[in-house]
């Protein structure tokens, strides 16, 4: 088991590149992402997952000043909402566009990889399987297009 943590732990970086790089998987069946919802924890795991990712984002030494005048409840409705419509679940997700959301922050490329590597920590604090994560990432990659604005 510890050496299939390490073997995880040196694919990430590879696999991140790939899902960052819009070489996500095809877009999945309803089954396939009802699963991944289920996978998440649904509505409560989804939420414990966000309020934790936003916790840390807030305390990040990299890009937690760009939280610093956000609400941290709502974005954490925002996120909560959206990953778990993304998943398949029964939430809808009502807020802006990820253009129009980020269009005046100057998010680089750098401030992307890091809340993503934010994301999998957090992830791996809730114990979600690698297999799971990835799924997740691979959802959320194709945003970095409309996120990223310099």
């Amino acid at each position: 088991m510890v050496w299939n943590r390490h073997l995880q732990a040196a694919l990430r970086p590879m696999v991140c590149a790939f899902l960052l790089l819009g070489g996500a998987a095809p877009a999945q069946t309803a089954a396939t992402a009802d699963t991944l919802y289920h996978a998440l924890g649904e509505v409560p795991g989804i939420t414990a997952l966000m309020n934790d990712f936003v916790e840390r984002l807030r305390v990040d030494p990299r890009i937690g000043k760009m939280f610093a005048e956000t609400k941290p409840a709502n974005l954490k409705e925002q996120l909560r909402d959206q990953v778990c419509q993304l998943s398949g679940g029964p939430c809808r997700y009502e807020g802006d566009t990820m253009k129009a959301a980020h269009a005046e922050l100057g998010i680089r490329k750098a401030d992307f990889n890091a809340l993503v590597e934010v994301l999998q920590v957090a992830m791996d604090a809730r114990q979600i399987p690698f297999r799971d994560q990835n799924r997740l990432l691979a959802l959320l990659a194709p945003m970095h297009r409309d996120i990223i604005t310099r």
